[in-house]
């Protein structure tokens, strides 16, 4: 007789702890056991949940949340990416985020995070050309969220915006691999030019709460941007740049300032 293999789910770190947090939860608060169980615990993969979670916090009455969450399921089947930048922002939510504790707290609770996703399924849609459900999705985050960047703009993984007010994000920005924003950030052009017009972030940059960073300039890997800085040059890898308009005050202080979020300025007058 043929022999007869089961099918093994393949293993799944984040999402076992996930699970575990969301059990532990109810236990401490059973007012929240619908929320958890629905979000979370009744879903068999991450990928699942977030599909969930992305048509909840999204439907209107433009839009079902059962035409949402086939949209969302849709993405994750085709693109494993984004099952894997969603565990990747996750983990730098938690590893930089002090008032994050647990793995569940910003698919739950951070609209950055929940933000950041939600884009990411914008811009799925946006390169398979299905350009106006991207505006849709793009518009929708905008209105709940209050975060808005625009599905054709790149963003790579590990990304954590902390807060999450008031962040603007252009067509032709490109953001690296684990980057961290605070609120009310804008990477935005300088006028009316079309074309490519909006920043390019290096990998592992720190940009401070209200900072603009405006034009196709470049900022190098792993610098900052203090606070309050509106950033019109491209800036050098591993450097600080602060003021209006920014100006270079000295080096980025660590290896790695989007992990670190240190935001003093030492050493300057």
């Amino acid at each position: 007789m043929p022999e007869i293999k089961q099918k093994v789910m393949p293993l799944d770190p984040v999402w076992s702890r996930v699970c575990d947090e969301a059990v532990a939860a109810i236990g401490v608060e059973p007012l929240l056991g619908g929320l958890v169980h629905s979000s979370l615990l009744h879903h068999p993969t991450m990928e699942r949940a977030m599909a969930y979670r992305f048509s909840l916090k999204l439907a209107s009455g433009e839009m079902s949340e059962q035409i949402l969450r086939e949209i969302a399921d849709e993405a994750y089947q085709a693109d494993p990416e984004l099952g894997q930048s969603a565990r990747a922002d996750l983990m730098a939510v938690y590893d930089r985020d002090p008032a994050c504790h647990r793995y569940l707290q910003p698919i739950l609770f951070f609209k950055g995070y929940q933000a950041v996703q939600a884009y990411r399924i914008g811009h799925w849609l946006w390169t398979c050309g299905r350009i106006d459900l991207a505006y849709f999705v793009q518009m929708r985050v905008s209105e709940v969220f209050g975060v808005d960047i625009h599905p054709a703009a790149r963003l790579g993984k590990g990304i954590m915006i902390d807060h999450a007010h008031s962040i603007v994000i252009g067509e032709t920005a490109v953001v690296g691999d684990n980057v961290s924003m605070l609120h009310s950030v804008t990477l935005g052009g300088t006028g009316k030019e079309d074309g490519d017009r909006h920043p390019k972030i290096g990998d592992g940059v720190l940009i401070g709460a209200g900072a603009k960073v405006l034009g196709n300039i470049h900022i190098g890997h792993c610098s900052r941007i203090a606070a309050g800085s509106v950033v019109l040059q491209d800036v050098p890898p591993c450097t600080t740049v602060a003021g209006v308009p920014a100006k270079v005050v000295g080096e980025a202080g660590c290896p790695q300032p989007a992990v670190m979020m240190d935001q003093v300025i030492r050493g300057c007058d």
